[in-house]
């Protein structure tokens, strides 16, 4: 009892320390400019919750049974649920833009964005074990080079897109070769380090990038040639299917286009996940000394990891660029490849629905609380540490293996622990 009393004092002095400056003053308008105001009832009331929950926490593991309990199996019905949810789930986003407003229409296009981001970065974290906090540089890559290549040689969106995703891929075969013989906080650092030099680049390279003015004025994407645009001429999409024009249009046509891609990204990540390649993938991130000694070459498996995963990032970061119209080194920082790493963790590494699933919470979630101004960041990290303690292994922690032999059973979370994922 002493030692919980102890602890847990030890945590409210943590969290004077932390939000007594960010909580405990306020700045309002004052006779000359703005001036702090004290506010210590709400440090206080802080420090108290974190102190009382941290002592029921410890009372409450305290007081369970030292004999660690085996969990008792899912049942089928659950367990099974996946290949339910994933089509419910499909014809739900099919049927969205008939159901829903523009706003949800709009927000649900940035959900898919970073799905799409979050599907290629779970090519190398999930499936290859490769610990990418630079992922924001293929996604700017592929943004920056649509808009250049759109903008010098007068290509549009679909002939630039799989050129921007090759350039992405190079840019992933290029920070491969480097981190060959880096592993864990090692290989986090380089990628964390390659990202900002991106972004650095972008920053000063003025006379391509134009700086931190950015691009604008970015082309839109067409349907077989139709623009969408306010207008009912010819060579537009009201026009040619006698509708009235509206913006609205313009929006729902984007979000099935990053639909599309993400499906793409969907099922060429599954395929692989079958063949050979994918294999050696899921080999590495287990053990890579066995790996070579399995026979398997590691660095085209590498290599390919970061290239597939960037090549959909590019597709991605072009699709934000004709949807945004306008780019700038701003949109690319850490805080991106945070947010995608994120969803991978929180989804299950390796589990292409659990990417769905916390992407649909972490943006959705975040954009449909941003009416609490200040407290939306302050509810969003409590709701992802309260989510970790909950799932420590993500949404989806179970999952199936790629090739069995015989009838295939998922993999919970306890044997992935093991070793025999």
């Amino acid at each position: 009892m002493r030692g919980a009393f102890i602890d847990a004092f030890i945590s409210a002095l943590i969290a004077l320390g932390l939000f007594g400056p960010m909580v405990g003053a306020e700045t309002v308008p004052g006779p000359v400019g703005l001036q702090l105001v004290a506010r210590p009832l709400a440090v206080a009331i802080i420090v108290a919750v974190v102190f009382a929950g941290r002592l029921g926490w410890l009372l409450w593991r305290a007081g369970r049974p030292a004999v660690r309990q085996v969990k008792a199996p899912l049942p089928p019905w659950l367990a099974q649920s996946g290949r339910f949810i994933a089509p419910a789930l499909l014809v739900a986003s099919l049927l969205l833009p008939a159901l829903a407003g523009r706003y949800y229409v709009d927000l649900a296009t940035l959900v898919m964005t970073y799905v799409m981001l979050g599907w290629g970065l779970n090519i190398v974290v999930g499936l290859a074990g490769l610990l990418d906090l630079g992922y924001v540089a293929f996604y700017a890559v592929g943004a920056y080079s649509y808009a250049l290549i759109a903008e010098n040689f007068g290509l549009g969106f679909w002939t630039c897109l799989p050129l921007a995703g090759m350039l992405a891929a190079l840019w992933g075969i290029t920070l491969g070769f480097p981190v060959l013989r880096l592993r864990g906080d090692y290989l986090a650092i380089v990628t964390l380090a390659f990202g900002e030099i991106i972004r650095v680049v972008l920053l000063n390279w003025v006379s391509l990038t134009g700086g931190p003015n950015g691009i604008s004025d970015i082309p839109r994407p067409t349907l077989f040639g139709l623009q969408f645009v306010n207008d009912d001429g010819p060579g537009t999409f009201a026009g040619f299917f006698h509708l009235d024009p509206s913006p609205v249009q313009r929006i729902i046509f984007l979000y099935y286009v990053i639909l599309a891609l993400a499906l793409l990204t969907n099922w060429v990540s599954l395929r692989l996940r079958k063949l050979p390649l994918g294999r050696a993938w899921e080999a590495l991130r287990e053990d890579e000394i066995a790996c070579r000694s399995l026979g398997i070459n590691v660095r085209n498996t590498k290599l390919t990891a970061f290239a597939v995963g960037a090549f959909f990032g590019g597709f991605a970061g072009a699709f934000f660029a004709t949807r945004q119209g306008f780019i700038s080194p701003e949109s690319f920082t850490f805080m991106e490849s945070a947010m995608v790493l994120a969803i991978v963790v929180l989804g299950g590494l390796g589990s292409q629905l659990g990417v769905v699933l916390a992407a649909v919470v972490m943006i959705g979630g975040s954009e449909l609380v941003r009416s609490l101004a200040e407290y939306r960041m302050l509810i969003f990290g409590l709701a992802l540490v309260v989510m970790m303690i909950i799932r420590p292994r993500g949404l989806v922690s179970g999952r199936t293996p790629s090739v069995a032999l015989g009838e295939a059973h998922q993999i919970g979370a306890d044997m992935i622990a093991e070793g025999r994922g």
